[in-house]
């Protein structure tokens, strides 16, 4: 079965309200104030869940990153000393050693939450980070179709990224659908940001259906969508190259800082 059918087999159907042209963004949607990692200021809390080596490196040990004994990814250095990373294994209520206690959140706490390429999430993840969203949390959600990076482990090895992204069915929720054209351009592409252009490459195209609460907006690559859930907002890159690149997230990271500030700054009023 080919990559794409692969894809398209593993996808869940959501609605987009699409609006023409660029991003249809209203004026009330405008970007303002997330940290800027090009200058210094106050570190915002941000949630990380992902398969890709952007918090511990791929080959390092347990034993080495129980010592910190490794050499920090460069996502970190890029974005750690203006984002309190926070690294989770699970969204959902952890039970308590108590039994007469209640059980932990480990979203508790948190407003801005990135899960980029996941490897996958149990059925009390999708519930936990829908209920998360609707009460005003902000998401960045990367799922990329076909990862371009290259990676020094073997095929089918545990800690090996997920090559195609599996779609967290909380997403039906949302309005989203991603398709993948197999035989596009190796070519660079971009996404328009409000006021960047992001690098993409063999990125998943995200398409509209009819009949969904969210409002949503679009841009012209389709490779980038941005949704207000509830009281939350999602933002959905169909594509993962600015995380597995460094040279494509910029010589400072401004291009990776234009993405974060766009899914978490608050809306100008």
């Amino acid at each position: 079965m080919s990559v794409k059918r692969l894809w398209v087999a593993g996808l869940v159907v959501l609605g987009l309200v699409i609006g023409g042209g660029a991003w249809a963004i209203r004026e009330s949607s405008k970007v303002c104030c997330a940290p800027d990692m090009a200058s210094a200021g106050p570190r915002m809390q941000l949630g990380l869940m992902t398969g890709l080596p952007l918090y511990w490196p791929l080959e390092a040990s347990f034993e080495q990153i129980a010592q910190n004994d490794f050499e920090t990814p460069w996502f970190r250095t890029l974005t750690e000393p203006h984002y309190e990373l926070l690294p989770l294994d699970t969204l959902s209520p952890i039970p308590a050693l108590d039994p007469s206690a209640a059980p932990g959140n480990p979203m508790e706490g948190i407003e801005s939450f990135a899960l980029i390429q996941p490897r996958g999430l149990a059925p009390s993840d999708n519930v936990a980070l829908d209920e998360w969203v609707r009460a005003g949390g902000r998401l960045l959600l990367v799922l990329d179709p076909q990862l371009s990076g290259h990676y020094e482990l073997p095929l089918g090895h545990p800690r090996f990224p997920s090559v195609t992204a599996f779609i967290p069915p909380v997403v039906e929720r949302w309005g989203l659908a991603i398709q993948y054209d197999g035989e596009q351009s190796e070519e660079l592409a971009f996404a328009a940001l409000p006021d960047a252009e992001l690098p993409v490459h063999l990125y998943g195209e995200i398409v509209a259906l009819d009949g969904t609460e969210s409002d949503c907006r679009l841009d012209v690559s389709r490779a980038l969508a941005q949704c207000d859930v509830g009281e939350g907002r999602v933002t959905v890159l169909a594509d993962a190259a600015v995380f597995e690149h460094h040279d494509l997230a910029g010589e400072e990271g401004e291009l990776l800082s234009a993405l974060m500030s766009f899914a978490f700054s608050d809306p100008e009023l």
